[in-house]
């Protein structure tokens, strides 16, 4: 013969009952509240972390080697054109003389510049940084 489901319960429900405070985590978690235990916050002393953090990540690229290039002018010629070319010859370039030249790092534009000779050797003088917002704003056009 089954039991009966009610009695079950019911039994279940006088044992809840009958149960003292202590053992009923809702009561002692009511309780626990109600007399909340409380103590001093201890933090530690602050220190330049994040300024150390960015300068050691910095240090960890400064050795990566970028193709610097420094660009005269463009053209496009035929390549009939480019088969005749030897040395001695001339191409002609859409840059005007003295017109600065731009400073591209692994083909980002990041500055302009003029030529100088310095010790028989070419060198490029930076006459104008372009600043990395101006370098967004060239990027989305």
């Amino acid at each position: 013969m089954a039991e009966d489901p009610n009695d079950d319960w019911a039994a279940a429900m006088a044992e809840q009952a009958a149960s003292s405070p202590e053992d009923d985590w809702g009561a002692a978690m009511a309780e626990q509240a109600a007399s909340p235990q409380v103590s001093p916050a201890s933090f530690e002393q602050l220190t330049n972390t994040a300024q150390q953090t960015i300068a050691h990540d910095l240090d960890m690229i400064l050795d990566i080697p970028v193709q610097l290039t420094v660009q005269l002018g463009r053209t496009k010629i035929a390549i009939r054109s480019l088969l005749q070319l030897a040395q001695g010859s001339v191409v002609e370039l859409d840059g005007l003389a003295g017109e600065p030249m731009d400073v591209l790092v692994n083909g980002c534009l990041i500055a302009q510049g003029e030529v100088v000779v310095v010790n028989e050797k070419f060198g490029i003088r930076l006459t104008d940084i372009i600043t990395p917002s101006e370098r967004l704003k060239k990027l989305n056009k």
